[in-house]
């Protein structure tokens, strides 16, 4: 991720700017990154999920976030927002903000070609500062593959690849399942997306 301005700001800075900035950014100890666009493949398997999601846990207490719901790590010191966030009970609230959380177990982020290294490596190893986090899926959005990461103990995490319409991802902490049919109804490999105007350029120390 490219940074582009070199300033330092305070989290409660931040905060400020991003209420009245037209696009979102992430808040990365101090400095502060614009997030890149969606794509239409990007925005359908988010969709797709969510709504998945939403209809499995309609009478449990799971709770279901997207793209617009803030992640804070204290530990170190970042302000994200993960693509789709599962919750297990209650949601925890920083400083009593209903817009921004500390306790996801299940974080889903879809790749982009831009973003790919980042959200693999650099946001899987933030993520696992986590103490309730428990499960990591990484969606493709040009072909249908997902790596679904799944912790099994202290600094201890297992691995499975998906690749096959007919296959199923099921969670191991969370009663839920979905095909991969399901997961990429809509979805056109084909078209020739368009990062959007903004892009983003991974490249965090």
């Amino acid at each position: 991720m490219q940074i582009t301005q070199q300033r330092y700001y305070t989290p409660e800075e931040y905060l400020a700017l991003e209420e009245a900035a037209e696009y979102k950014s992430e808040y990365i100890d101090g400095q502060i990154i614009p997030m890149a666009g969606g794509t239409v493949n990007y925005n359908q398997i988010a969709l797709n999920l969510s709504t998945e999601l939403n209809f499995a846990f309609k009478k449990q207490n799971y709770h279901v976030y997207m793209g617009d719901v803030r992640l804070w790590i204290p530990q170190r010191r970042i302000y994200t927002y993960p693509d789709v966030m599962i919750v297990a009970d209650d949601p925890e609230f920083f400083n009593n903000r209903t817009d921004m959380i500390l306790n996801p177990q299940v974080i889903v982020e879809v790749l982009s070609e831009s973003t790919k290294g980042y959200e693999r490596e650099y946001k899987f190893q933030i993520y696992r500062t986590i103490s309730t986090f428990q499960e990591y899926l990484l969606i493709d959005q040009t072909r249908i593959y997902i790596e679904h990461f799944s912790k099994t103990g202290k600094k201890q995490w297992n691995l499975r690849e998906y690749d096959a319409e007919d296959e199923k991802i099921s969670l191991v902490n969370i009663p839920f399942e979905i095909f991969l049919q399901d997961l990429y109804n809509k979805v056109k490999f084909e078209l020739v997306e368009s990062e959007g105007v903004r892009t983003e350029s991974v490249d965090v120390e």
